[in-house]
């Protein structure tokens, strides 16, 4: 099998690294691709960019692919995988009108209001005064989502009610802008991915991501600082309970519609004292997430997503898993989630990965004139590592950090710490 990988960032780059470790997979391509994968696949480039979903389809036609997989959301919200598989193309990754799951978080609660998913109640606004009355009804803290894509930083949490009202001022100034003020859910999150061929579901294994650019949770959101699993403290029931009650309801809410949703639904949990709500919806592997969930999936790739890709998941065998644990710490440039300053030179890559099971995935990154690796990008690496508990994993992880160096960089230096501690439990 040939797999065509689209996308720049390390969750990219973590799909190409199990891709190219899948026996039955002979090539992989990267589309732009990023120096990181580079090194490890071949790199085409983009001329028409991201979203240009007839020129992809013209590259999978040109190198003769037998799947595509679409990493980022908004080529999936443009419509890609409709033309890669008008194309005659297996695509992994939803339709237009099916990845409008994340492409509406408006649409997604009206999926799940059908669907009977539990969630957060939820008001959808497209004025302030209606924000202001939502935000009255609801209560603290408050929570102001952008109804459209913001790449994970559309979000504003907060107990000030006037933040929440210039937050969603923001929003609403975009053409067509909606804001969806929900009710603030207690309890700690989860990230569950569930493979979909519209039909069948298979959950991945659970992970825990970090939002926040400080420790402790300090500070504006981000498309997240790092993650890990699997989550321990988490009920073992939990990943069935998300299946049953989330993530097949929703499947065939969308096939109902007969828009059948293909490809990967991150399912973003509060496990409140209620049980389990959906906190969003998103239509893509979730980055960092991915980072670790991949780093412990010993099932061929390949395999699984070309199944989901064609229809056939009822015909695979169960998912095998390492025993290990897996944290993901992300290596940020100077001022993100700010406009990031790039350009700076990265050293130290190359001696990280002399860590015991770690190694670095990169996100923003790019060749300069004289072909040394600079920033390129807010979230410039993800460095990974394993561990046989996950003491050891945090242990490793920050060892190969440190060997990073980049000039005014920042990472967290909490990411799984709580864990650790066994100070997370649900109620």
């Amino acid at each position: 099998m040939k797999v065509l990988v689209i996308g720049t960032g390390a969750r990219e780059h973590a799909l190409v690294r199990s891709l190219t470790a899948d026996p039955d997979v002979e090539a992989v391509i990267a589309a732009p691709g990023n120096p990181g994968m580079d090194a490890i696949a071949l790199c085409e480039p983009l001329p028409g960019g991201l979203l240009d979903g007839e020129g992809i389809a013209a590259l999978a036609r040109e190198r003769a692919v037998d799947l595509v997989v679409v990493g980022p959301e908004a080529p999936l919200v443009a419509g890609v995988a409709d033309a890669v598989r008008a194309a005659g193309i297996p695509c992994f990754g939803p339709s237009a009108q099916a990845a409008q799951l994340e492409g509406s978080k408006a649409f997604a609660k009206e999926v799940m209001a059908a669907a009977e998913v539990p969630t957060a109640l939820a008001h959808v606004c497209t004025s302030l005064e209606e924000v202001e009355f939502a935000l009255d009804a609801l209560g603290a803290p408050h929570v102001v989502k952008d109804d459209g894509l913001a790449a994970g930083k559309g979000v504003v949490v907060t107990t000030d009610r006037a933040e929440a009202l210039e937050h969603a001022r923001g929003c609403l100034a975009k053409e067509g802008g909606r804001v969806v003020v929900e009710e603030f859910l207690e309890g700690p999150e989860a990230s569950l991915f569930c493979i979909c061929d519209g039909t069948t579901v298979v959950p991945l294994a659970l992970a825990q991501d970090f939002k926040r650019v400080g420790d402790d949770d300090q500070g504006p959101n981000t498309g997240g600082m790092g993650a890990y699993s699997p989550l321990d403290w988490a009920p073992p029931s939990l990943v069935d309970e998300v299946v049953t009650r989330v993530a097949q309801p929703t499947v065939d809410e969308m096939r109902r519609r007969g828009t059948p949703f293909t490809g990967v639904l991150y399912v973003g949990l509060a496990l409140t004292a209620k049980g389990p709500r959906v906190i969003e919806f998103n239509a893509r592997f979730g980055d960092p997430e991915t980072q670790v969930v991949l780093a412990r999936l010993e099932t061929p790739l390949g395999g699984l997503l070309h199944g989901a890709a064609t229809g056939r998941l009822e015909d695979l065998a169960a998912l095998r898993w390492s025993d290990q644990h897996a944290v993901t710490v992300v290596v940020a440039s100077h001022n993100y989630p700010g406009t990031p300053r790039t350009g700076d030179p990265i050293l130290g890559v190359e001696e990280a990965a002399d860590v015991p099971t770690a190694y670095v995935l990169h996100a923003g990154t790019a060749l300069d004139a004289d072909g040394a690796l600079v920033s390129a990008g807010g979230r410039v690496l993800s460095v990974v590592a394993l561990g046989d508990s996950l003491s050891q994993a945090r242990e490793r992880v920050y060892e190969a950090v440190d060997k990073i160096e980049l000039d005014g960089s920042h990472h967290r230096t909490d990411i799984a710490l709580a864990a650790e501690r066994r100070e997370l439990h649900v109620s």
